[in-house]
């Protein structure tokens, strides 16, 4: 993976996103996605573990006390991209977790699909978080992409996002203390959320109308 022009700072937050190449799906059914999941939790550890093709499914999300790369705080995966919200935790954590992250499932969906070449498009995308304001906001952004796109009603409804771990206060794939805590109640948190619904729902109509002008 290229070097980046902007370094990614230790122990900053960041939103990295990507998308398939030529826009292609990334995911076409729930096997892939669940797929995705459990390779995003193995590369987040760094130092020496059971090999991935060789982890079970329980032995996979056995607590490991190796360090970690990137605190992931929230993801969501989207038919043909993917959105995490996390925290790096050591030089070129990100950089590491997602090149290993992207080549992985890669590899899985290229021999399953009988193709070949890059999955994912270039190099991920990175915007660093500067405020508390600006954490909170992109945690709801990327919560609110299912039922943005349309393929949700509600983001509870949608399986492939951290957004249920958030209402149930039950984490599993992420640490979602750091921007729980910013709210007195975790349903403090739901209302912030689904209340931008629907303007975010308009935002991205305007969106499409003047892109199709």
């Amino acid at each position: 993976m290229p070097g980046r022009i902007t370094p990614l700072v230790t122990n900053e937050y960041y939103h990295i996103y990507n998308r398939g190449s030529d826009k292609r799906s990334t995911y076409t059914q729930p096997r892939d996605y669940a797929r995705f999941q459990k390779t995003f939790y193995y590369y987040q550890f760094s130092g020496p573990k059971s090999k991935f093709s060789q982890s079970t499914q329980s032995s996979l999300f056995k607590p490991l006390q190796n360090e970690k790369l990137v605190e992931i705080l929230c993801f969501c995966l989207m038919p043909n991209h993917f959105h995490f919200l996390v925290k790096q935790l050591r030089e070129n954590g990100i950089s590491i977790f997602v090149s290993q992250l992207s080549n992985s499932y890669t590899r899985y969906f290229n021999v399953k699909y009988n193709r070949v070449g890059p999955l994912f498009q270039g190099a991920f995308k990175s915007v660093r978080i500067e405020t508390e304001e600006q954490l909170i906001h992109v945690s709801r952004y990327i919560h609110l992409n299912p039922v943005v796109s349309g393929i949700a009603k509600r983001p509870e409804d949608y399986r492939w996002s951290s957004y249920a771990e958030y209402i149930t206060q039950a984490p599993f794939f992420c640490s979602i203390e750091e921007v729980i805590s910013l709210f007195k109640i975790s349903q403090k948190y739901k209302k912030f959320v689904e209340d931008q619904i629907d303007y975010a729902r308009t935002l991205e109509f305007i969106k499409h109308s003047l892109l199709d002008e």
